[in-house]
């Protein structure tokens, strides 16, 4: 698996990089958000542990442009900013995670085996059972197979970020049925989150553009006051 550090502090950096490599990651460390943008434009990442005070740009606009490239991998905010609404802005523009500093390395471990795990990363290509033929997605419809974490709408596969994905994991479940905002923020985000709830709608508005964006049969409406609902088109019932 390959991370990028993006961190222009050396005191930060080099320890973080010594740590990670210990866990058997292949690591590259990058000092400015236009490297950053670069690097993971030209290599495969599977993820980003970045920091918001970059000396050439915030960190919260390299969030957003490499999610607006196209990039599905994991994002892990460091960041010294310990208020809460830069907290829920990074949520808000695709990170997955976010860790105040100080914070101790095995903390930052933990969180990055978490994302890593959540992905379902440790399928791999060979034991991929869409990728081997078996099991592979119908040609019309939208599937969603939890355990790969992969979602597919008419035989192509949605390129979702962490958290689409699993919201929309969890409408696909109760497919037809209301889901409360407070269950799916409790299920994909904590139930001790005392965040703005924004970032759900946020979240919901990327996933339900991607779902149209890809002529997915489903219609993911909101359900005024009480949720959402994920439900198969009209025409495809």
């Amino acid at each position: 698996m390959r991370l990028l550090i993006v961190e222009d502090d050396d005191a930060i950096a080099t320890p973080l990089l010594r740590a990670v490599q210990r866990e058997g990651y292949d690591v590259e460390r990058v000092a400015t958000g236009a490297d950053a943008i670069e690097q993971v434009s030209a290599n495969p990442v599977e993820l980003v542990l970045l920091d918001l005070g970059l000396p050439d740009m915030d960190g919260l606009d390299v969030c957003r442009r490499l999610r607006a490239d196209g990039y599905q991998g994991y994002i892990l905010i460091l960041t010294a900013r310990a208020g809460e609404l830069d907290r829920v802005v990074g949520l808000d523009v695709g990170a997955d995670d976010y860790l105040s500093k100080p914070f101790s390395l095995s903390e930052l471990l933990a969180r990055v085996r978490a994302l890593l795990r959540r992905a379902g990363r440790s399928v791999s290509p060979v034991e991929d059972p869409v990728a081997t033929g078996a099991g592979a997605p119908p040609g019309d419809g939208l599937r969603v197979d939890r355990d790969a974490r992969r979602a597919w709408a008419r035989g192509e596969e949605l390129s979702l970020t962490a958290k689409e994905f699993d919201v929309l994991a969890l409408l696909d479940q109760q497919r037809g049925a209301v889901v409360s905002r407070e269950t799916l923020m409790n299920e994909v985000w904590d139930e001790n989150w005392f965040g703005s709830t924004k970032t759900l709608d946020t979240t919901v508005g990327r996933l339900r553009q991607k779902l149209q964006d890809a002529a997915a049969p489903v219609e993911l409406s909101t359900v005024r006051g009480v949720g959402f609902r994920l439900e198969d088109s009209a025409g495809d019932a």
